[in-house]
C-alpha cells in the first residue's frame, strides 16, 4: 500500500527540473527538434528563393517546461505529461516599398503550385485584393476607411505581415526583436541569426520589412501515462 501511495504522488507531482533536462536531452527529443527546425528553415528558404523577398533575420525560440503537480482545479492539461517542447519561429525580409504590388503578386504566383510551402496563391480573394489595392484598382480591401492592409493570414501554417507604406499619419511597422531568453541547452534555446542585424537595420537597408511567423510547435511531449508523442 505504501508503495501504491508513493507511486501515485510522483505521477501526480511535477516533474523535477532534472527530469525535464533529462528528456529534453534524449535521443528523441533532440531528433524531433531538428527535424522540426529543419523544415522551418527549408520553408524560409524556398520563401527566399522564389520571391522578391531578401531574407535577412531568422528567429528561434526552443524551450522544453516539466509538467505541474495535479490540478484539481482549473484544469489546463499542464498536469497530464512530464516533458513538452515547443519551437517558435519567425522570419523576415527585406522588400522595396516602392514595388509592394509586385511583391506581393509574387508571393501569390510562387504559392500557386500545387504542394508549394508558401500558402497564398491568387485563389485567395482578398490577397488579391491586397495587390489591387497597392496597384491602385480598388479601394480599402477591408473596406471603406479601415486602411492600408498589412497581413495575409493562413490558419495553423504561417502569417505574413509587413510594414505600411502608404497610411497616412502613423504607420504599423513590423516591431523589433524581443530580447532572447538565456539560453539553456537542451531546455531553453534562443537563436537570433544574424545576432548583429535588426529589423530597424533591415529597414534602413531595403526600406520596409516583411515578417513570416509560424505558429508554434509542439515537437516532443511525454505524457505522465508514459506515451511519447514527437514530431
Amino acid at each position: 500500500m505504501a508503495l501504491l501511495a508513493l507511486s501515485a504522488c510522483a505521477q501526480d507531482g511535477a516533474t523535477s527540473p532534472k527530469t525535464v533536462r533529462e528528456l529534453a536531452g534524449s535521443s528523441e527529443a533532440v531528433g524531433a527538434r531538428r527535424q522540426v527546425e529543419r523544415g522551418f528553415r527549408e520553408t524560409i528558404t524556398h520563401w527566399d528563393a522564389h520571391t522578391a523577398l531578401t531574407l535577412g533575420l531568422v528567429t528561434v525560440d526552443d524551450s522544453c517546461v516539466g509538467g505541474r503537480a495535479k490540478e484539481w482545479f482549473f484544469q489546463d492539461g499542464d498536469d497530464e505529461y512530464k516533458i513538452r517542447c515547443t519551437m517558435h519561429v519567425n522570419a523576415y525580409f527585406g522588400a522595396d516599398p516602392h514595388h509592394v504590388a509586385d511583391t506581393i503578386d509574387g508571393i501569390l504566383t510562387a504559392g500557386d503550385p500545387d504542394g508549394s510551402p508558401i500558402p497564398f496563391g491568387h485563389d485567395f480573394f482578398y490577397a488579391t485584393e491586397v495587390v489591387d489595392y497597392y496597384r491602385g484598382r480598388t479601394g480599402d480591401p477591408q473596406g471603406p476607411g479601415t486602411g492600408e492592409p498589412s497581413e495575409l493570414f493562413s490558419a495553423g501554417t504561417v502569417t505574413l505581415d509587413w510594414d505600411q507604406v502608404r497610411q497616412n499619419g502613423k504607420r504599423r511597422l513590423i516591431e523589433e526583436l524581443p530580447a532572447c531568453s538565456p539560453s539553456d541547452p537542451p531546455v531553453q534555446r534562443c537563436l537570433r541569426e544574424p545576432a548583429s542585424t535588426s529589423v530597424t537595420n533591415m529597414r534602413r537597408k531595403y526600406g520596409m520589412v516583411f515578417k513570416l511567423s509560424f505558429p508554434s510547435t509542439n515537437y516532443f511531449t511525454v505524457y505522465k501515462d508514459g506515451q511519447t508523442v514527437s514530431r
